[in-house]
């Protein structure tokens, strides 16, 4: 079992409010070593796991309870797990990269398949036996030969047991999985349903007022001077000023929003680059092109058949369902912050340098959260209503509009994407590839063959931007697999064939050969104004591959997406109907991003700042879906948040193409729905 240092502590029934006494003082995070850091059992067998991950609607409070139930014996409702909390969890740089499934999943079961040894270990000790058949059921260790039963509870009862988590301990294969590797429903989703489970929205404390905070009228802008005195007339509002940051706070959010209304401010605006000097702005700020070697050069410039095409990526929002919202209290010198944050740790860290505050003096909670794709990671809300409450003296809870969170969150990256590519005897002999802001996440290529020469270039961006759902790797698969897709066609060969025939990793050929398969890629076309597509990408351990039907009608050129089938690998699959979930949430969402969302500014405000202008995909949008699920037991699980979403925009831009052939190499790249003429 190893040797060090781990601790059972005998909880009492009332385990979280005990734990929150017991721990609101600590001055260092828990020991990661330690199995009692990640796992607790209490006196009467309540199995409590606490991780720094967050729970933004992506399951994982499920998934890493069928884990820890697994190697426990027990049931996943079991499993009370505590999430984001900063005072009783380990550290974590924060929920994002699909790192959750690939980095504390088997952390949590390392874990929990040493507590299973150690409490096998104490039944013995209590048995006087040395039996190694004893059997473990519903929170028993079971000796099979007497029938004795002993409760997990009353193994770890008045015991310190000191233990650090030995890495080499069995954990149960896969094959063996009764509840990993199984569809379970969401845990706690009864909660959701009914409208009992409490977002930071719906939280209240005693005397808790409502805050606002005065926001720049376009973005670079900077405060030259602002008069409060009409705000601080209104009855039970305050008003508070620090350096540039301003804000106001009352009883009830009208009030708060009328005085911050009332505040008259003038701010100095630079001159803005606008939307349409755009994609130009981000290759001359560009850092300087390496020098490209004189073998691909040549390899290009001898290519019987030679692409070089530049793309243009806009900015896209994240469109959370819940906005962003921060609920802070101060007492006593000691802060306790509620926010729906990616990164829990990341605002603890922020709150201690704005307020010069130890470690010990902070706690952060994150409730389950109403979604993030990658852009909650950054801590305003949380600090802006700390800012107020310490001032006021009173808790006071921020929760940004959907004004707000579209113009002062932040977007995935536009990018500009230049690609020269030839082939030579049928074969790939040189691939040249500029990223121009978007990013370098899925930048490798993985066709074989030809010289090579790949590179990120970063910009000076307009707006702000930030991680999106697999960061630049649907820019990058979009272009790559659209100048694959028109390579193959240049040569006169089946698209499918020529990446079968030209792709090196056997996993990404298999969701192909999958997809393919579900699709019918060979079946006679109804229409001759029908068109498929395929694209195939691998993104954080994830490979996916996605096949389209779309359908161009003949007069109005409207686009219609008929059918998406999507295959996809991560290795061993925990829960299949929360993988299929993702797959689906995936490629819906980079349905938006490929056909038709994107961010409008001029002068540097935002124009298109609501729901009612920001076109993202609704039902009627949605086309007959199919997810091919390829479970591999041989490898370790990857996270499926990400992956895929890169391979419907380039499925999409090559099915168009075969449809009607015209050739795209934009996104979004019908923002009106209509295939046009000519491009």
């Amino acid at each position: 079992m190893g040797t060090g240092v781990a601790t059972y502590i005998a909880w009492s029934d009332v385990f979280v409010a005990s734990a929150i006494q017991a721990n609101d003082k600590h001055s260092t995070f828990p020991d990661q070593e330690l199995i009692s850091s990640w796992i607790h059992i209490s006196p009467t067998g309540d199995i409590t796991v606490f991780t720094g991950k967050v729970e933004i609607g992506q399951n994982i409070r499920t998934s890493l309870s069928q884990v820890v139930a697994e190697e426990l014996f027990v049931a996943p409702e079991a499993i009370n797990m505590i999430m984001g909390d900063t005072a009783l969890t380990p550290y974590d740089r924060g929920t994002y990269g699909s790192l959750t499934t690939l980095q504390i999943s088997p952390i949590l079961r390392m874990a929990a398949a040493n507590l299973r040894e150690i409490l096998v270990e104490e039944a013995q000790k209590t048995w006087g036996i040395k039996s190694s058949s004893l059997t473990l059921s519903d929170g028993m260790v079971i000796d099979p030969s007497s029938n004795k039963r002993l409760a997990y509870g009353d193994l770890v009862k008045d015991k310190q047991l000191l233990r650090k988590v030995n890495k080499n301990v069995k954990t149960i294969a896969p094959e063996e999985w009764k509840v990993a590797g199984h569809s379970i429903p969401k845990i706690n989703g009864r909660d959701f349903i009914t409208g009992n489970h409490r977002y930071v929205s719906d939280m209240v404390l005693p005397g808790m007022v409502f805050g606002k905070v005065l926001r720049p009228p376009a973005y670079g802008a900077k405060l030259l001077f602002a008069d409060t005195s009409e705000a601080e007339k209104i009855p039970g509002v305050n008003v508070v000023k620090e350096g540039d940051f301003i804000g106001v706070t009352a009883a009830d959010t009208l009030t708060a929003a009328i005085a911050l209304a009332s505040i008259e401010s003038s701010w100095d605006r630079s001159p803005p680059v606008q939307r349409s000097e755009l994609f130009e702005h981000l290759v001359n700020t560009a850092a300087e092109k390496k020098v490209v070697s004189k073998g691909l050069v040549d390899a290009y410039d001898q290519g019987d058949v030679k692409l070089d095409k530049s793309f243009e990526v806009d900015y896209i929002a994240h469109v959370p369902l819940e906005t962003r919202a921060g609920l802070a209290s101060w007492e006593n010198g000691y802060l306790e912050v509620w926010a729906g944050t990616q990164r829990p740790f990341g605002l603890h860290e922020d709150l201690q340098k704005t307020f010069d505050l130890p470690v010990d003096s902070i706690r952060v909670y994150v409730p389950d959260t109403g979604s993030g794709y990658g852009g909650k990671q950054t801590s305003e809300v949380g600090v802006e209503a700390a800012r107020l409450a310490k001032h006021v003296g009173k808790p006071v809870k921020v929760c940004w509009t959907r004004e707000e969170e579209f113009k002062w969150a932040y977007f995935r990256p536009a990018g500009v994407i230049q690609v020269r590519a030839s082939l030579s005897d049928g074969e790939i002999s040189s691939w040249e590839f500029h990223n121009f802001n978007s990013g370098s996440a899925g930048i490798d290529f993985p066709y074989k063959g030809g010289k090579k020469h790949l590179e990120f270039h970063r910009s000076s961006s307009p707006l702000r931007q930030g991680s999106y759902r697999a960061l630049s790797s649907t820019a990058n698969v979009f272009a790559m697999e659209s100048i694959v897709n028109d390579l193959a066609i240049s040569l006169g060969e089946d698209p499918l064939r020529f990446r079968l025939r030209n792709l090196e990793n056997s996993r990404l050929k298999a969701v192909v050969k999958a997809a393919a398969q579900a699709f019918g890629w060979e079946r006679q076309k109804s229409k001759d104004n029908i068109g498929y597509g395929m694209a195939c990408g691998t993104v954080k351990g994830g490979y996916v591959a996605t096949f389209v039907e779309v359908e161009v009608e003949k007069n109005s050129r409207k686009l219609i997406v008929r059918e998406v089938v999507t295959a996809f690998e991560c290795g061993v699959i925990i829960n299949p109907r929360h993988l299929e979930s993702q797959v689906i949430g995936c490629v819906l969402q980079g349905l938006g991003g490929a056909l038709f969302e994107a961010v409008d500014f001029k002068d540097g405000n935002l124009t298109n700042a609501s729901l009612a202008s920001y076109r993202v995909p609704r039902f009627k949008d949605v086309p007959k879906m199919k997810v091919i699920l390829l479970n591999r037991a041989d490898l370790p699980s990857s996270g499926a948040g990400e992956a895929p979403i890169v391979c419907i925009a380039p499925a999409l831009r090559n099915a168009i193409h075969d449809a009607s052939g015209i050739k795209l190499y934009k996104l979004p790249m019908l923002p009106s729905g209509i295939v046009p003429d000519n491009a």
